[in-house]
Formats: structure tokens, sequence, C-alpha cells
């Protein structure tokens, strides 16, 4: 069963803090597959992963650019695993069947949307049921907080 790990956005946006959790991920020699909620979504994830900082570049693909299996990073509105990654990122809300298939799954969400929060909410409520082993980390002035409830 993965840890699961609740990013809850409350001082920077998804495409300033994505970039930084991915970065700690392929530094532990990690893959990642990131879902999303559309296809307008991903391909915004996409360019933004190429230009978020002058001097780095996140190596990533998508369905567009193809070859899944060479790809560290995937981003994608499937439920997919094609690069054999050890980390799924859910944003948007976007939920897996397969988190089974993950040493580690973060749900990253907006917590000035109140939708978003009420669907972390729910999958924490499922989750926990399921058994998963969870954690929650909030943004404050120094980076992000451990604050799972104990």
């Amino acid at each position: 069963m993965p840890e699961i790990r609740f990013y809850h956005l409350t001082r920077k946006t998804l495409e300033q803090a994505l970039p930084e959790l991915l970065e700690k991920t392929l530094e532990r020699g990690w893959r990642a597959v990131v879902m999303a909620g559309s296809p307008e979504r991903i391909e915004a994830l996409t360019q933004h992963l190429w230009t978020y900082r002058p001097e780095r570049f996140l190596p990533h693909g998508n369905a567009k650019d193809g070859n899944a299996a060479m790809q560290p990073i995937w981003l994608t509105v499937e439920d997919e695993r094609p690069n054999n990654a050890d980390v799924l990122f859910l944003t948007d809300g976007a939920e897996s069947h397969k988190l089974g298939d993950y040493q580690r799954v973060c749900e990253v969400f907006d917590g000035n949307d109140e939708s978003a929060v009420a669907t972390a909410r729910r999958h924490w409520s499922d989750y926990k049921s399921a058994g998963h082993q969870l954690s929650y980390w909030q943004q404050d002035e120094r980076g992000w907080s451990d604050r799972t409830p104990r």
C-alpha cells in the first residue's frame, strides 16, 4: 500500500509548487506520473515545466510527445503508468484506481478553492477507510509543514 500525502496549497499555485515537488522526486531517483483534470491543463503544465526557471527544466512528456517509457515525468489525464513511475501526483481532483502501483501518491489541491478542498476531504476519508497511511502537508512561510492530525 502506498504512502499517501496531501499537499494543501495556500501560498503558491500548482504551477509554482509542482516543479519543486517533482525536483525532489527526481533527486530521489524516482519517476512520476502527474494526472490533471483536462488535456488543456496537461498542455499548460507541459509548457510550464520547460520554462519555470531559466536555468533549469524538468525532463517530461505527455501523449503528444510519445516515448512514455523513456520519460521520467509523464503528464496525463488518463489513469496510466506508462513510465513505471514510483510517485503519482493527483491534481485538479483527479482520481486513480491504480494507487497500489505506486510507492507514494501525492494529492495536490488548492486551498483557496472550496470544491478542491471538499474533494480532498472526501479522498482523505476514502483513503483512511481503505487503511492507507496518510499525511497532510500545508504551506506556510517556511515551506511545507507536516500538519497530519494525530
